[in-house]
């Protein structure tokens, strides 16, 4: 496993959600519509045509990663401007604020379980995360680095009641 390439830190620069009729990769590179059985296919890398893109924290989301040496890492994305609470310790918040700061942020920590330089997939094993249900968890990503720049996405996932892939772009720091 050569983690290299992903030590160090990196800024969100755009996380989407590609939803609808959409083409994508399957890992040996062919292209193609948007599968009906996915099990068949352990994952894809989003191309643009014929899809919906969805912002799920806006235009202008905020987030770093890092890497390190050993194989540890972590995650924190938000939305840029996220409402303040009308209190000044949180555990007082009403439930709207804290459902709307749960909402605006996702963060988690882990270690990189695997990384497969064929089929361009790199897998997290979850330590925790903000939302409860990702721990323990195996979290897998396809990868492509152009530059100083690191594309990650999801497997077809659910999210919000709708199949989608997301898709993050970071730059390294």
């Amino acid at each position: 496993m050569n983690i290299d390439r992903f030590v160090g830190s990196w800024k969100l620069i755009s996380f989407e959600l590609h939803r609808g009729n959409s083409y994508y990769r399957k890992s040996g590179g062919e292209a193609g519509p948007y599968p009906t059985d996915l099990r068949r296919y352990g994952g894809a890398f989003p191309i643009k045509p014929n899809e919906e893109i969805i912002f799920p924290i806006g235009q202008a989301p905020d987030g770093c990663l890092m890497y390190d040496e050993k194989g540890n890492m972590s995650a924190m994305i938000a939305r840029a401007e996220r409402p303040l609470m009308n209190t000044v310790e949180r555990t007082c918040a009403s439930i709207k604020e804290k459902g709307a700061a749960f909402d605006s942020f996702e963060a988690y920590f882990g270690v990189v379980h695997s990384i497969d330089e064929t089929e361009k997939v790199i897998t997290h094993r979850i330590g925790q995360a903000l939302f409860p249900n990702w721990t323990g968890s195996l979290q897998k990503r396809f990868y492509s680095f152009k530059g100083d720049r690191l594309e990650l996405s999801t497997p077809p996932m659910e999210y919000a009641g709708n199949r989608a892939i997301a898709v993050l772009l970071w730059e390294r720091l």
